[in-house]
């Protein structure tokens, strides 16, 4: 059984946003839903500064929080490639999976009353396809596939930085190549 997953280089990433926007056009996402989303960071101070992007989606986990809170069965986890859905028609909105995400990523879509998240573009894929977020990275700073692969393929690349939540809690299906300075715990979130 593969388990599909992203790489994520920081040291690529210019936080220029085309991965979000991408994904939200093509999700035909309100104004303030988002599937993927870009977030800055600041580390340490002069003469030393580091600055730095994190882009974040859902991360397919292999133990999803989401998964294990839906009273209405409504999150699936595909078991031939890993990736996390959310059945529309079955889900009532109770918003246990936001509430239990550590990664924040499913959010309610007003206009359905249902929640949704990053399905990993299920349908491009379908087709043969990458997922939009992927074709849209001018700085080719994300990549996708079976994550163990992505992990012989970048045997540097970690699952766990600061900005984000213990990875034994869900085992993400994410690996990053981070910036020296996304190393360091003492950061600061810039909201541009």
């Amino acid at each position: 059984m593969a388990n599909y997953g992203f790489y994520f280089d920081c040291n690529y990433c210019v936080g220029c946003r085309t991965c979000q926007i991408a994904c939200k056009e093509i999700k035909k996402l309100a104004i303030g839903e988002l599937f993927r989303t870009i977030s800055d960071y600041e580390t340490g101070s002069f003469p030393t500064p580091g600055y730095y992007h994190y882009s974040a989606s859902c991360n397919h986990c292999a133990v999803p929080a989401c998964l294990a809170a839906c009273p209405e069965d409504a999150i699936s986890k595909d078991p031939d490639n890993g990736i996390v859905t959310i059945d529309a028609k079955t889900c009532t909105a109770c918003m246990a999976c936001i509430e239990a995400c550590p990664y924040d990523v499913p959010q309610v879509i007003a206009a359905k009353n249902t929640v949704a998240k990053c399905d990993f573009c299920k349908d491009l894929l379908a087709k043969g396809e990458n997922p939009v977020c992927i074709d849209a990275c001018p700085q080719f700073a994300l990549e996708w596939g079976d994550i163990d692969e992505l992990k012989a393929k970048y045997p540097g690349a970690v699952s766990d930085i600061p900005i984000l939540p213990d990875s034994t809690m869900t085992y993400p299906s994410i690996i990053i190549n981070p910036r020296p300075c996304a190393l360091d715990k003492n950061f600061r979130s810039k909201h541009i």
